[in-house]
Parts: C-alpha cells; structure tokens; sequence
C-alpha cells in the first residue's frame, strides 16, 4: 500500500533524514497534538516528524474502505472500537500489537474493544474513552436558583421550572441528525435502567430481551424530554441546537465529553451525571472505548510507527493526552491529573457509579438488520411521539431475533414456558 501525504498537516521540527508518519484520523488531532504531544514525542524521537490526514468523523469508515482498497492509507489509523476495525484486522490491514511492549499498561476492558472475539489476538492500541452526561448553564442554573437534578423526578421538575419561567430552553435537542438521539440521548441515560454492563452483557448473552421492562422504561425517559424541547425540535440538526446551548439559549443539554472544549468556551459550564429513576440508588454511566491506533501491515515505516505507539504507552503521554484533549480519558491505568474541571468532575463518576459501554458496539450489530440503526430509528420515533416506547422496544427486539441466535433461543424458551402455564 502506498503511504497517503498529500494534502495532510505537517508537525514537528524537520530533522535530517526524518521519517515521516501519516496517521489517518476523523478528530481533530492535528490542532491538539500540535501544542503538546507532539513536541514531547519529539524530544525522544527528533527525527521523525507527524502528519495527520483529517478525514470528517461520519465519512471516516466510508473513506478508508476506499482508501483500503486502492491503498492509499498512513503508516497508521485511528481505529473505531469492535467490529469494524476488527474486520479491517481480518482482512489483512493492520499489524498484530498483541505482544507489544506497554500494552500491560492498558486493562482488560480497554483492550477488549480492540481485540478479535476470542481474545486472543489485539489490533489497536487503546488510546481514549469518551463520557455521556448533562451539560448545563451556570448562569441560567443561579439566575433561576436550580440545583443539579440526582433523579428522574427531580430532572423533570427542574426543566419544568425552567419552562414555566419562559426565558430560555429548558433543553437543547433535535431529531435530524438521528444518531446523537441514540448516543447521547438513549445510551445516555439508558444505563440508569438497564443496569450497565449487566444489562449489556444480558443481551449479548440471550438472558434479557430488548423488549423487557427496563428497555421500555428507558425509552419512556426519553420520551419524557419532548414537552422541553424547542417547538421544532424535529428539524434541528447537531449543530443547530448546540449553538442554541453555546448562544445561552438552553439551560441544559445532553452531550458526550468530546464536546468539553468547545462548550467551556462560549458558557460558564457545569456537568452532571445521568438522572437515576426514583428510589434506585445504584448509579450507572456511559464511558466509551472511543479511541484506539493501529499499524498499518504494509506501511514502509513500520519501525518509526512502533516507537509512537510505544511512546503512546507511557505515563507521559497519558498525561499530556488528558491535556490536550480535555473529554477524552486515557485508557491507560496510569495516574494522572486532570487539569480541566469539567472533565475532573465527570471523571470523579468513576469513583460514585459503575460504567458501561454502549449497548450496540460488541456483537449486537452484526446481521443484516443493524441493531444500531434500529435503536436510532426507535429513539427518535419515541422522542418525535410516532411509536410507544412499548413499540420501540418491540421493535428492536424483532429485528434482534431475526438473526441473532442467542435472542432466539431466549424467545423460544419464553414462548415454551408461556405454553406450559
């Protein structure tokens, strides 16, 4: 394969007879890295320079199948978790990392995003998680005399004031672009109902079905945002109701931890955690395996691309990564601090509640019919009021049980104990 270096940012002193490593991203490395990683890389490996070839976060598995294919990729390539950098380890495209120096420093959970279905073998190296919660306007929470909801009851009373007060938008949020509805809206709160990584893993393991009483209360939790929503809710994209939140329009808005920066800068910011349901005690998150690098098998720099990644191993990077990248977490189990408050306070989460993944990342959605896709389509269907939560979560589970056999063999087991009452 031939190493891709047109039209990618250059970063690092040139040194006499560099290398040059191009590594293929969809974030925005090339302004982040720029200050601090890269410089201390540098300080270890003067003569290899970085470049980053940006690809937009949606085009980026579209655009690398064509890159794959007529073998324009880096020397390396941020990897999504589970099935689809996998499929790219399969056919050939990275190296194996399994035994690679530094990835002890990485736990099981980390790498498990980044490793084929037995275990057996690793891809990528672990680099970041993202976290889902609430964000909210300091400012508007002290005018108004709010204090951070704990509960369910206790949210929907706070964007209740918050309407009946008639000045800003109780929440900031749309439909239109669909994929945030089910990312920050559903596997936002949704662990609060599904216990975590119980109710993850019950799935996966055919113990639990899709349509069962905690999926449905899920989706009733969600549904109960719309009457807080902007009047055109529906035609807002992304983009457009977070600058409603940016502008001080809105009080709050659901939002993964990536979007830390960006928020701090235009709002007096605060964060708190998903509202658990009334009378539940037990709090639980969603810290996403986000990140992940690989080695690209053919890249003539295969050299040069190990020492970054055994660089990207170390405490230090761990630590100016957090720093760079403030909403991203080091999967490492290294100690570090974290400097930005918005990102202490939601990694302080960890110390109060349990953590899981999102539900459709492992195995789930793999047939035909893709569990992800139908869980966005329910989840908006919920929040724009065309199906019940009942009928979203009956919906799922069918387009489950059409393939996935371990959901079949629970189906029948509840069809055969309902014929034996």
């Amino acid at each position: 394969m031939k190493t891709l270096l047109c039209g990618a940012l250059a970063l690092g002193s040139f040194t006499a007879g560099a290398q040059t490593l191009v590594i293929d991203v969809w974030g925005d490395e090339e302004v982040r890295w720029a200050k601090t990683l890269l410089p201390a890389f540098n300080q270890h490996y003067p003569e290899i320079n970085i470049k980053f070839n940006t690809i937009g976060n949606n085009q980026f598995i579209p655009k690398m199948v064509e890159n794959f294919a007529s073998g324009q990729v880096g020397d390396l390539i941020m990897c999504r978790p589970f099935d689809e950098s996998q499929h790219w380890f399969t056919k050939g495209y990275f190296e194996e990392l399994t035994e690679m120096e530094g990835m002890e420093n990485f736990p099981s959970f980390a790498q498990l995003a980044w490793q084929t279905d037995s275990g057996a073998q690793t891809y990528c190296l672990p680099i970041g998680s993202v976290m889902h919660g609430f964000f909210y306007n300091k400012k508007i929470f002290d005018e108004l005399k709010l204090v951070e909801p704990k509960t369910q009851s206790e949210f929907i009373a706070t964007l209740q004031r918050i309407k009946e007060h008639g000045k800003y938008l109780p929440i900031a949020f749309g439909t239109k672009s669909g994929w945030d509805v089910l990312e920050v809206g559903l596997q936002n709160i949704g662990p609060n109902y599904w216990r975590g990584e119980d109710g993850r893993v019950a799935l996966i393991q055919g113990d639990e079905t899709f349509d069962s009483s905690s999926y449905v209360a899920a989706f009733k939790a969600l549904e109960s945002w719309r009457p807080y929503l902007a009047s055109n809710f529906n035609e807002l994209t992304y983009d457009n109701y977070w600058d409603q939140f940016k502008q001080g329009q809105a009080a709050i808005i659901p939002a993964g931890s990536w979007e830390t920066s960006k928020a701090s800068d235009s709002v007096e910011l605060g964060v708190f955690p998903p509202p658990v349901p009334d009378g539940q005690k037990q709090c639980f998150f969603n810290e996403h395996t986000d990140k992940g690098i690989a080695i690209n098998k053919n890249s003539p720099n295969k050299d040069a691309a190990m020492k970054l990644l055994k660089w990207m191993t170390t405490k230090e990077f761990a630590s100016l990564y957090v720093e760079a990248e403030p909403g991203f977490f080091s999967l490492s189990n290294h100690f570090y601090d974290i400097n930005n408050d918005i990102a202490n306070e939601m990694a302080s989460w960890r110390l109060q509640c349990d953590s899981t993944i999102r539900n459709f990342a492992q195995y789930l959605d793999r047939g035909e019919v893709s569990f992800k896709k139908m869980s966005q389509d329910a989840s908006v269907g919920v929040i724009e009021g065309t199906i019940t939560p009942e009928q979203a979560a009956f919906n799922v589970q069918q387009g489950l049980e059409r393939w996935y056999e371990p959901q079949q063999i629970l189906r029948q087991k509840m069809d055969q104990s309902q014929f034996c009452q």
